[in-house]
Parts: C-alpha cells; structure tokens; sequence
C-alpha cells in the first residue's frame, strides 16, 4: 500500500481516551501504555504487570511530577482465546506488543462501535479526529496497520501474531478491500511507542457525552 492510497481512503482517524487525560495530552502527545509507564518511572514487578498481562479494570499509574493517568483496561481480550489464535507468540509477548503501539480507528463507525460498547457508552470521553497526511509525514516509518482489532476476542477470535502489524508498504490492502471493502480493508492505524506532537496533527478535540452531545476540550 501507498501512503497517499491510505491518505486518500481514511483522510481523518480518530482516537478515543478518557476525559481525563487531555491536559496530559496536551504536555506529553499521545502515549502508548509503554511509553506511559517509562514516563512515570513504574517500577518492577508492576511495570511488567501493566505490559504483559490482562488488565481486567482500568488503572492508575502515579507519578511525584506528572500526576496521575489511567491505563485502560484490556477487557475484551479473554486470555484462553487469544492464546488459541496466537501463531507465533505467547499471550504476555502479544499483549506487551500491543500496548506499545498508539492506536487509532480509521473510521467514524469503528469509532462509534467503541463508543457504545457497554464498558464505554454510559460516561463521557475524549475524541481526537487526527489529519492523517499530517501524521504520516512525521511519522510514517512507525507507522503499523493491522486488518483486525487486536486487542479483542469477544465475538471472533481471528489469528494473529508477530505479523498481525504490517508497515504501509507491506499491507496488503488490495487482498483486505477485496474481502471486505475500501473503508473496512484497515481495522487499525497504529504509531510504535507514542505521538508526542499530536498536537501538531490535530485537527478536532471534543468530549463526547453518554447522550451524544458534545464539546469541545479546551
């Protein structure tokens, strides 16, 4: 795939984070869950605890200069199924691959199936509508592209592993338009480590409210 090709079909995407966590995002850009405990000096065990296994309930990481940020919980992944359609990895060595990536969704609708998702849809959240040509021309060499959601196995598990994240190059994404469609060929738009210039790539911020209304994050 081409960079433009991937420009001229998701011109925007989107990312969904707590409300919370916009001053933060502000300071720091977006940050994988890696980058996010290395920034607030997690020690070990807990560092390896937050990286390499299930987190069930949302939690907070706290730090004497930057506060406090809440990791999201990775409930949709139930281990005994991602263990059965992992192919080249164990679980601890998968879940650390994915939460050292920043994800976004390529589409309003992925966006909007994460928004009315039962452990999301009943309090408010921040969206980010990111320019896409913006983000690649500053990071495009770290950027990954995955054809499925990868951090769940609710209601299909598909099989996935050390190459479920493709570089653009690499993605096939005239197999994966064929099979589905041209908006559903790319499930995830994923940044190795962290966008510390999201910013820069902004295009909207807005909270989102349990009703539909929204605001704009100031």
């Amino acid at each position: 795939m081409l960079p433009a090709e991937l420009v001229a079909t998701y011109p925007h995407i989107f990312h969904m984070a707590e409300e919370s966590a916009w001053e933060g995002i502000q300071r720091h850009g977006l940050l994988s869950t890696e980058a996010l405990v290395d920034l607030f000096e997690t020690p070990n065990p807990r560092r390896n605890r937050l990286l390499s296994e299930r987190r069930p309930d949302m939690t907070a990481v706290l730090h004497d200069v930057h506060g406090s940020a809440l990791i999201r919980d990775n409930g949709p992944l139930n281990e005994k199924k991602l263990a059965a359609c992992l192919i080249d990895m164990t679980v601890p060595e998968f879940l650390h691959l994915i939460n050292s990536k920043v994800f976004f969704w390529p589409t309003e609708k992925r966006l909007q199936t994460l928004f009315e998702a039962p452990a999301y849809r009943d309090r408010p959240h921040l969206i980010l509508t990111i320019d896409t040509a913006s983000l690649l021309a500053a990071h495009a060499e770290r950027v990954t592209l995955s054809p499925i959601n990868s951090g769940a196995t609710v209601h299909n598990a598909p099989r996935r592993g050390s190459e479920t994240f493709k570089t653009i190059a690499d993605y096939d994404f005239e197999y994966w338009r064929t099979k589905r469609s041209r908006p559903t060929a790319v499930a995830e738009i994923c940044v190795d480590h962290s966008v510390p210039d999201v910013i820069s790539h902004l295009v909207e911020a807005y909270v989102r409210h349990p009703d539909g209304s929204v605001e704009q994050a100031n």
